[in-house]
């Protein structure tokens, strides 16, 4: 027989999860932004070299697909879950930003095709940490 203890802990536990679950809205800013650098890069990486394209901008495309498929994938989760994976995406996020910046580095990208991407990225990075603030203040 489960103790009494439990049985609450367990039951607040469910209510704190479900409450978190009204967050279903799919009209989200950075999914805007990632979008807007997905259009921005898919119209870049024409101009990668043939070997270059089918390596790093094929990194490129899938890692800001991955961000926009997780961004909406961290949204439907409850609070309570939200605060780790957003760390994981700020995680993802430096690494694409380190392969943009490779772009310049070995002479793809010139200096305005690498400040438009990076300004973005600038600011999806932003957005994320304002979102990871958010939910700390709302513990």
């Amino acid at each position: 027989m489960p103790r009494v203890e439990n049985i609450f802990y367990f039951n607040q536990l469910i209510i704190n999860i479900m409450d978190g679950f009204h967050n279903f809205e799919l009209n989200i800013p950075l999914a805007d932004k990632l979008f807007t650098l997905f259009k921005t890069t898919y119209q870049q990486l024409k101009r990668f070299p043939k070997k270059e394209r089918y390596s790093l901008g094929e990194s490129l495309e899938k890692g800001i697909l991955h961000l926009l498929t997780q961004t909406f994938y961290i949204n439907q989760l409850p609070y309570p879950l939200k605060e780790n994976e957003l760390f994981k995406l700020n995680a993802q996020i430096e690494t694409l930003k380190r392969l943009f910046r490779l772009t310049r580095e070995i002479g793809i990208w010139g200096e305005p095709e690498y400040l438009t991407v990076s300004a973005h990225t600038q600011e999806i990075g932003k957005m994320v940490g304002g979102w990871i603030k958010y939910l700390k203040s709302n513990r």
